[in-house]
């Protein structure tokens, strides 16, 4: 049997004549950038997240690019964040000229440890980045609570974890704003690059929105810096069919991931849940210490597997000018070494799961493999 990390064939097979349909409009629409489908994706995509305005933007690095930008984050300025992440997440920082500061993660969440944020706040922080990695939101109640005691601003990662709640709240309403990716293997995602910025805020909204233009609400004038960041109404037509099936794809995930710990939490570290958490599963990681030669025996029985992410962002050659050194986040780290994805998408089959959680036992001969 062959099982691929993703198989997005599978999911335009199931709604082919939906996302024709869409894409069709639009090329005889002659609108290329902008107009109906666009404006349209913005109200859905807010309602969808109960927020009360939706940006689209060009993809997720651009989201939290655009939203650094629009709350002042500058030179000098320090951002809190997780070092488990994309590259996005700091590299965004550091564009503007700012600094990240990087804060340990949770083992069992992969999020960002709410414990160890005061201790890296200084009179130079401005802002916190918590991540909600893999689909599944971090403390951000308790991040909250920090940042309103020192009066910083919040802006939440949610590439991977459109849908996610906590406590009712959804991924991206919390902070000033929430960040999303459509890049194809995220839970919605389009035929290309796109992103989404979300907020409640109708100063950050109306910024954002001149940001990803150039600087400009009237053509040819601009009132401050900004670039080219506008989402194409192809893509936006693609992601307004998809995020009509985006809920019950996150109900076949959280399927999928319920049989695997159900499956594999005898000989793997299997992901943990917290109390009143809804996790849409993005990525499904498990932790092992056997975790290249797991990796290499699946391949070998044509199953394909993920490394999220091999190296924490502090260990990165780009931001060794930052000074960070091995050992200073050691739970991130440790991940690192440990981690590994298995096949979670939506359309994966009942006996692929099946013969994907076999093989899992079966290489560690029905042992412990958290070592």
């Amino acid at each position: 049997m062959k099982i691929p990390f993703l198989d997005l064939t599978r999911q335009y097979s199931s709604i082919k004549d939906e996302i024709d349909s869409g894409i069709d409009r639009v090329v005889k629409s002659g609108v290329y950038i902008g107009g109906e489908e666009v404006n349209s994706l913005e109200k859905e995509i807010a309602q969808y997240c109960d927020t009360r305005f939706g940006i689209s933007i060009s993809s997720g690095t651009d989201a939290l690019l655009a939203s650094l930008m629009a709350i002042g984050i500058g030179r000098d300025d320090e951002v809190i964040t997780s070092p488990f992440s994309f590259i996005s997440t700091a590299e965004v920082i550091l564009l503007l000229g700012a600094k990240p500061v990087f804060v340990d993660i949770e083992e069992d969440t992969f999020n960002i440890n709410p414990d160890l944020i005061e201790q890296k706040i200084s009179k130079k922080t401005k802002c916190i980045i918590p991540v909600h990695l893999f689909g599944q939101m971090a403390d951000i109640h308790r991040i909250m609570k920090i940042t309103d005691q020192h009066h910083l601003a919040v802006i939440e990662d949610a590439a991977q974890a459109i849908g996610a709640s906590t406590n009712g709240r959804k991924a991206g309403s919390i902070g000033e704003a929430g960040c999303f990716s459509f890049f194809p293997s995220k839970n919605l995602g389009a035929f290309g690059d796109g992103g989404m910025v979300v907020t409640n805020n109708e100063e950050v909204a109306e910024k954002i929105a001149l940001i990803k233009n150039h600087g400009s609400a009237r053509r040819y004038h601009h009132s401050l810096l900004g670039f080219n960041g506008r989402l194409d109404a192809i893509q936006a037509a693609v992601l307004r069919v998809k995020l009509v099936h985006l809920e019950g794809w996150a109900n076949r995930r959280r399927e999928n991931a319920r049989f695997y710990n159900e499956s594999l939490m005898r000989c793997v570290k299997v992901p943990a849940i917290s109390a009143g958490i809804h996790h849409v599963f993005n990525q499904y990681s498990i932790l092992t210490d056997r975790r290249d030669e797991l990796g290499t025996y699946l391949h070998s029985r044509g199953i394909s597997t993920a490394i999220y992410y091999p190296i924490p962002l502090h260990l990165q050659e780009v931001f060794r000018p930052l000074g960070y050194r091995e050992g200073d986040f050691p739970v991130a780290e440790e991940v690192s070494r440990k981690v590994l994805s298995l096949p979670i998408f939506p359309e994966l089959s009942v006996e692929e799961r099946r013969y994907i959680s076999q093989e899992v036992l079966a290489f560690f001969g029905d042992g412990d493999g958290t070592g």
